[in-house]
């Protein structure tokens, strides 16, 4: 099996390769909703427990031949001629919708429409007046913020073309929990990306902060150290290092390993020191 990921689309597809010999990059003609298309084969795939069965994971048709890319070619000229008059349709009716893309299937036997908005839509009128002009299926499909940023393009706050625009296919959840767990800065235009969402970058290292975190001490813990006892002020997770108070000689920087006994908890019913075990909550 196979992951297909067709143009101006969301997630890849899986499709049975039906015999044909394709590798990660061919170009391959298969069946999808609305029809035949052209997509790209963007990883090899094996069943899973979660996977339909075999029998209902759809076959692919075809390797891409040349007479499929210049009809490809053909069709997204065809899709620009459309994409002006569907603009100019979409002002003479006063429509609060934006105009993203356009996009033909490979049979031309459909036109896809992309747009965004902030509500809904009355178009029912805008898709009498494409259909009696250009004689075909169309479909208006509303996209989210984030598909809009993905069709429109643009660069992020790194300088870099945007993730879901160069190679990003899913969408996964963000949460702030996950900008809070970095120890990244909370104020919006920095975290936010193109699309007004919060970065999908902020997932990437996650985990890895995550599992950090979770074997060093706390801030407000207090330590054993050479020197005494020490309260954590500050943890810096990719340096491991800790930022503690001593009673005595004051604020300074240690490595987290010199922690004589590990990170200890103060009870909060008495003053003894209570052992943490990094891989599992104490109850005190």
């Amino acid at each position: 099996m196979v992951a297909v990921a067709f143009e101006e689309a969301g997630k890849s597809q899986v499709y049975q390769t039906n015999g044909l010999e394709v590798k990660v990059g061919d170009q391959v003609v298969a069946e999808t909703p609305r029809g035949l298309e052209l997509g790209q084969v963007v990883a090899l795939a094996r069943p899973g427990p979660g996977d339909p069965p075999a029998d209902e994971i759809p076959l692919l048709v075809r390797v891409a031949t040349r007479a499929d890319l210049r009809t490809q070619f053909r069709n997204r000229l065809r899709a620009e001629d459309a994409h002006r008059t569907a603009l100019q349709k979409i002002h003479e009716h006063g429509l609060p919708m934006k105009l993203l893309a356009t996009h033909f299937t490979l049979d031309g036997s459909r036109i896809v429409f992309f747009f965004s908005a902030e509500g809904r839509v009355d178009f029912r009128q805008l898709v009498k007046d494409l259909v009696s002009g250009m004689r075909r299926r169309i479909e208006l499909h509303q996209v989210g913020a984030r598909d809009r940023a993905k069709l429109s393009g643009g660069i992020g706050p790194c300088g870099r073309e945007c993730c879901c625009t160069s190679w990003l296919r899913e969408f996964a959840p963000v949460s702030i929990k996950m900008t809070k767990e970095q120890g990244l800065s909370l104020n919006p235009s920095k975290i936010s990306g193109a699309c007004g969402r919060l970065m999908c970058c902020l997932r990437y290292e996650y985990e890895t902060y995550r599992k950090l975190r979770a074997e060093l001490p706390k801030v407000g813990s207090s330590l054993k150290i050479p020197e005494g006892k020490v309260t954590v002020l500050e943890v810096g997770l990719l340096t491991r290092t800790l930022t503690v108070e001593h009673p005595e000689l004051g604020i300074f920087d240690i490595p987290a390993g010199r922690a004589i006994e590990g990170p200890s908890e103060v009870c909060q019913s008495c003053t003894k020191p209570v052992q943490c075990n990094p891989e599992q909550e104490t109850d005190v």
